[in-house]
C-alpha cells in the first residue's frame, strides 16, 4: 500500500488498479471511503481504462477484429507499479503489456497521480500513445462514498447538490448495462437531490448533458461535506447498490454502448483518441469541506 498524508487527509493506494482504499480526513476522524464489503460490493475506487461502462458482447471492434473487453475495462484488474511517490504525491503506471494486448492492441503508458493539497485530493490521468497509429481509449473514475458521514444519521439525510440549478435528464440503462436511447427528467429542488434508498433501483443515474462541473454530497444536520470537481469530464454517472450505504461520483471520458449493433471503436460515443506517440491528461478533484464538528 502507498499512503499519503498531510495535517489534513491520509490516502491509501493499492497497487491493484492503482485503486484509492481510504480517505481519511484528520480533524473530523471521518473515514470517506467506501470499505468495499464484498458482500454488497467488493470495490472501493476503481478507476476505469480503456473502456467505460459495458461493452456490446463483452467484445471491442479494433481494426476490424474483436477483442474481449469486460465492463469497466481491466485497468481496475491489472496490477500497477509506482512511478514515483513522496509524502503528498505518487504516480502510478501500467504498461502495456501480453496481456493487455490480448484485448487491447495498442502500445501504452498509463499512468495515475494522487496529489494531496490540504483537504483535496487530485486524481489525474495520463496516457501516453507508444504506437505508431492513433489510439483510442475511454477513462474515468468510479469512487464511492460513505453515506452517512456520522453515527446516528441515516442515508436518508443527505443530498446531492449540483453547482448549478439545470433540468438534469438521465440516460436510461438496460438490464444489461446498454443505453436504450430513452431518457427521463431528475427532479431537483434548489440544486438537491435527495439520496434514498430507491434512487438507483433502475441501476445508475447517468448524465451526458450537465452544465454542473462539480456535485456535493450533503447532510441535512451539518456542514461536512464531500464535493467531487469534474471540469475536463463531459459525463457523469451517480450510483449505488440499492439500500447500500455508500454513493459513487463518477467523471467519465467516454460511456457504455448502446443497444443495437457493435461499433467499431473509433466510433463509440464519447471515445478519445490520441495520435501515434501522442499524449493525454485529464483529471478530477474530491474535496472535503468541514463544518463545526
Amino acid at each position: 500500500m502507498t499512503i499519503l498524508e498531510n495535517d489534513q487527509l491520509r490516502v491509501t493506494i493499492r497497487p491493484q488498479g492503482a485503486e484509492l482504499t481510504s480517505l481519511y480526513h484528520k480533524p473530523t476522524q471521518t473515514e470517506h471511503l467506501w470499505q468495499a464489503d464484498p458482500a454488497v460490493w467488493g470495490w472501493h475506487a476503481p478507476n476505469l481504462f480503456p473502456v467505460v461502462g459495458a461493452c456490446l458482447n463483452d467484445e471491442l471492434l479494433i481494426h476490424g477484429q474483436a477483442y474481449p473487453m469486460p465492463r469497466h475495462g481491466f485497468a481496475r484488474h491489472s496490477e500497477f507499479t509506482v512511478k514515483k511517490a513522496d509524502e503528498t504525491q505518487a504516480v502510478f503506471v501500467l504498461h502495456s503489456n501480453e496481456q493487455t494486448r490480448a484485448a487491447y492492441p495498442y502500445e501504452f503508458e498509463f499512468r495515475i497521480g494522487y496529489y494531496l493539497d490540504k483537504a483535496t485530493l487530485t486524481i489525474a490521468y495520463q496516457l501516453f500513445n507508444d504506437s505508431d497509429e492513433a489510439l483510442y481509449f475511454s477513462v474515468g473514475g468510479h469512487p464511492a462514498f460513505r453515506v452517512p458521514f456520522r453515527e446516528g444519521e441515516v442515508y436518508e439525510d443527505y443530498f446531492l447538490e449540483f453547482q448549478k440549478d439545470e433540468p438534469l435528464e438521465r440516460h436510461l440503462l438496460s438490464a444489461k448495462g446498454f443505453f436504450t436511447g430513452d431518457t427521463e427528467s431528475v427532479l431537483t429542488a434548489d440544486r438537491h437531490l435527495p439520496l434514498t434508498e430507491d434512487l438507483f433501483d433502475r441501476d445508475a443515474l447517468v448524465f451526458k448533458n450537465l452544465e454542473s462541473r462539480r456535485v456535493t454530497i450533503r447532510s441535512r444536520h451539518h456542514d461536512h461535506r464531500l464535493a467531487v470537481g469534474f471540469t475536463a469530464f463531459p459525463y457523469l454517472g451517480l450510483w449505488a447498490k440499492p439500500g447500500a450505504p455508500f454513493v459513487c461520483i463518477e467523471p467519465w471520458l467516454g460511456c457504455a454502448d448502446r443497444q443495437g449493433t457493435p461499433q467499431p471503436i473509433e466510433q463509440k460515443e464519447g471515445i478519445q483518441r490520441v495520435d501515434a506517440h501522442g499524449q493525454f491528461e485529464a483529471g478530477f478533484t474530491i474535496g472535503i469541506e468541514s463544518g463545526a464538528a
